[in-house]
């Protein structure tokens, strides 16, 4: 009886931290378009596995427009602006390790996936249709309660706004960076 309460506390800990939440990035802004990375990690102990959009592939989402990222795997076919490529990074000093959206540990359940949630974002705002930055609207954004975390969770400027927050309903978790 001790082992199985034992497997079923681990199992509920594991599901409770899989990434298993959607980020939605909703760029609202008329002028602007969102070119950024976005970061998971693991704010429940020693910060890594840290995931990232490959660099130099640059998220974009244009001006009035959504992109949501439901897991590592299922945002390539549902995703209007999916990722190809995730960068993995296990530990401090160790080596980058590219994999596809199709890789096992991405996987909903994979040991990369149950370790990881969305964190932040490093963006910059572009002229909407264009390659010309805005140079002021830009920045690191991300989940303030994560002790990896050292950015701000609202980013406030003349030209425009962004926000970053996480909604828990039962037991889905929607992770929001909300842009005016």
């Amino acid at each position: 009886m001790k082992k199985f309460l034992l497997l079923l506390g681990i199992c509920s800990v594991s599901s409770a931290y899989a990434q298993g939440g959607m980020l939605i990035i909703q760029n609202f802004t008329t002028n602007y378009d969102f070119r950024g990375a976005i970061f998971a990690s693991n704010n429940a102990g020693g910060c890594y596995p840290i995931v990232a959009n490959q660099n130099p592939d640059a998220i974009v989402v244009p001006a009035g427009a959504t992109a949501k990222y439901e897991n590592y795997r299922d945002q390539y076919s549902s995703s209007a602006f999916p990722v190809t490529s995730w960068n993995v990074n296990l530990g401090p000093g160790s080596t980058v390790l590219p994999r596809l959206w199709s890789h096992p540990s991405l996987m909903p359940g994979g040991v990369i996936s149950n370790n990881t949630k969305w964190s932040m974002s490093k963006f910059q705002m572009f002229h909407a249709g264009t390659s010309v930055p805005e140079t002021y609207f830009n920045g690191n954004i991300g989940e303030t309660v994560a002790a990896c975390n050292t950015v701000p969770d609202v980013i406030n400027t003349a030209w425009g706004n962004a926000k970053w927050f996480t909604i828990t309903a039962g037991t889905d978790v929607y992770t929001y960076l909300v842009i005016q």
